[in-house]
């Protein structure tokens, strides 16, 4: 398996789906020129893999965004992910974060919001609901348990150099074919360890957990970062906050700088790409610092 991707399994004679999720590449532009703590790379990026796991069965043009907030001292998580697997992702991060704090501390009182948008659709499907859970997978295994009403397991390791994931899922015939099948797999996808996901071959891997059972491994499915600086959108923005406010910042401040947080890009403007802006010299490209 080659990194950044996702590849889908089938265990045929039990019912069973599943799916692998490696990033490396993908995962570094992520967190280039991103000072988060130890923990938060690792929440951010099982939170990740989580979330491309679960758009792979995006089925038409569309996004999905998922978002961990509370009132702790990591306030907000958010993951954003394409049908065709494009991801962005961001974390803001209050007070001092300790290697070992526990998910419900760092979150606080909070909750887990789903938001899917497809081009058929009229507006977004959102769903909000309070964390139930003392970790990434279990929050999601919980929210899957709810609204799907299928069991279905998440193993997750990520550190600042990748993320990765093992999905398997239960379905409504899976008891029928074999009533020991569900236990027997999950028993087996629970000895992966966090070395394994992030480095062995999805066929290698498989083998390793589920020697004895037949699986069905499907091609894998890239993973990007592709999320171009775009200055126009930020120039109307401006322009909508009016000539007045804009200069006002501008003084205070020498220079203008708009974080897009969720694509990792930073725009800056000087005095004469506002003045270029607003129409008061010829247009100009805007200077980067």
């Amino acid at each position: 398996m080659t990194t950044d991707c996702v590849q889908r399994f089938l265990f045929e004679e039990l019912d069973i789906r599943g799916a692998i999720v490696r990033l490396e590449a993908v995962w570094a532009q992520l967190l280039a020129r991103r000072d988060y703590p130890p923990r938060v790379i690792e929440l951010l990026g099982e939170m990740g893999a989580t979330t491309v796991l679960l758009a792979d069965n995006l089925k038409q043009p569309g996004r999905l965004t998922i978002q961990l907030r509370g009132n702790g001292p990591l306030p907000l998580l958010v993951i954003d992910c394409s049908e065709s697997l494009n991801l962005r992702a961001m974390a803001q991060v209050g007070e001092a974060i300790g290697r070992d704090a526990p998910l419900a501390d760092l979150l606080g009182h909070g909750q887990l919001l789903f938001s899917l948008e497809t081009a058929a659709m009229r507006a977004p499907y959102q769903s909000v609901v309070p964390l139930a859970g003392d970790s990434i997978a279990a929050l999601f295994e919980h929210y899957l348990a709810q609204s799907e009403q299928l069991t279905t397991r998440f193993f997750l390791a990520a550190s600042a150099q990748g993320a990765a994931g093992l999905f398997i899922q239960k379905m409504p015939t899976t008891d029928a074919r074999d009533a020991d099948g569900w236990a027997r797999i999950e028993a087996l996808a629970g000895t992966a360890t966090p070395e394994e996901l992030n480095a062995l071959p999805a066929e290698t891997l498989l083998t390793r957990l589920f020697h004895e059972e037949t699986v069905r491994l499907f091609p894998p499915r890239a993973v990007t970062h592709d999320w171009p600086m775009d200055w126009d959108k930020v120039r109307n923005i401006l322009r909508t906050l009016g000539r007045q406010d804009i200069y006002s910042a501008l003084k205070e401040n020498g220079v203008l700088v708009i974080r897009d947080d969720l694509a990792n890009h930073e725009y800056r403007f000087d005095k004469a790409d506002i003045d270029s802006l607003f129409g008061n010299v010829p247009e100009t490209p805007p200077s980067i610092h």
